[in-house]
């Protein structure tokens, strides 16, 4: 069974009303193979790279050209695997990479994947 997903930090969603935790891995339950399959897609590989660059962003400011489930699907696989986090600020979700805990449990592996050219 993969990591356990659980609530970090004081980070509460509110869906109609309703405060609920955002689940995400502890550093250190971070998995390989669940941080490796959430990467294997182009369109959340997009979605790193963007974050890379600009540090943290609302979850719609990076069009991916596909709809707004698909674009929320992306980023819920990327924050369930530990790839990024996201904290709620009124009804905006702003996520960013976890980078200082995938540099720290994969040394090299986000600047690897950065440095690889998107395929054409």
């Amino acid at each position: 069974m993969h990591g356990a997903l659980t609530a970090v930090g004081p980070r509460p969603s509110t869906y109609h009303g309703i405060v609920a935790d955002l689940p995400e891995p502890d550093a250190s339950a971070i998995e390989l193979t669940t941080l490796l399959g959430a990467l294997a897609d182009e369109q959340r590989l997009t979605i790193v790279r963007e974050l890379a660059s600009l540090g943290e962003a609302a979850c719609g400011m990076i069009d991916l050209g596909v709809s707004k489930a698909t674009r929320s699907h992306h980023f819920k696989v990327l924050r369930e695997s530990g790839v990024t986090t996201t904290r709620t600020e009124g009804t905006r979700r702003w996520v960013s990479l976890r980078r200082d805990d995938l540099d720290g449990r994969f040394p090299g592996l986000l600047d690897a994947l950065l440095a690889a050219q998107p395929a054409a």
